[in-house]
């Protein structure tokens, strides 16, 4: 029995730690240079979603965000921006399976959803576009040269975060293991 508890513990501390390394992975990934809109927030909201309890799987990625925010600075679309990412969790929150074809979805979903979300901000707390319905198409217009980065940093840290944790855990499980 009581080996049973260690494993068990043991299985806890390196799930926590593998957490912790992801989070800090997506700072460091804010922060340091890199193709405007290819970030790993959404992939990390996806992937707390999945794999947390609502509280937890929420301040995962607002925690993330609002670490490198300090270090970036704050703007007026910041709650559009986290709004979304709320959103991208629940739809982490929603996955049945984490068979490629769903990662695939969610992502992209969530790209759109980012879009759509922070844009609107942009058009409404901004005065650069006429509060028109032709300001907000403009407003698109203008923001799809960044669409492509989006989608593309989605897609990659969502499949990072989700496989990555994936191998680390099993490795470490393995490693674990040998030293029993």
């Amino acid at each position: 029995m009581k080996r049973s508890n260690k494993k068990n513990g043991s299985a806890t501390i390196i799930r926590n730690s593998s957490i912790f390394l992801i989070i800090l992975l997506a700072v460091v990934a804010r922060l340091i240079p890199h193709p405007p809109n290819f970030a790993p927030i959404a992939g990390l909201a996806l992937f707390s979603g999945s794999h947390f309890k609502k509280k937890t799987a929420l301040l995962i990625p607002l925690a993330a965000m609002f670490v490198s925010d300090l270090f970036l600075g704050l703007h007026l679309v910041i709650p559009f921006v986290y709004l979304s990412f709320i959103l991208t969790t629940f739809i982490g929150s929603k996955l049945k399976s984490l068979k490629f074809s769903n990662l695939l979805l969610a992502s992209l979903g969530s790209s759109v959803l980012f879009f759509l979300i922070t844009n609107f901000g942009v058009w409404l707390m901004f005065s650069m576009y006429p509060k028109t319905l032709e300001g907000l198409v403009q407003c698109y217009t203008m923001a799809v040269p960044f669409f492509r980065n989006t989608l593309l940093g989605d897609l990659f840290y969502t499949f990072s975060f989700f496989y990555g944790y994936q191998y680390l855990s099993n490795f470490l499980l393995k490693k674990l293991a040998k030293l029993s």
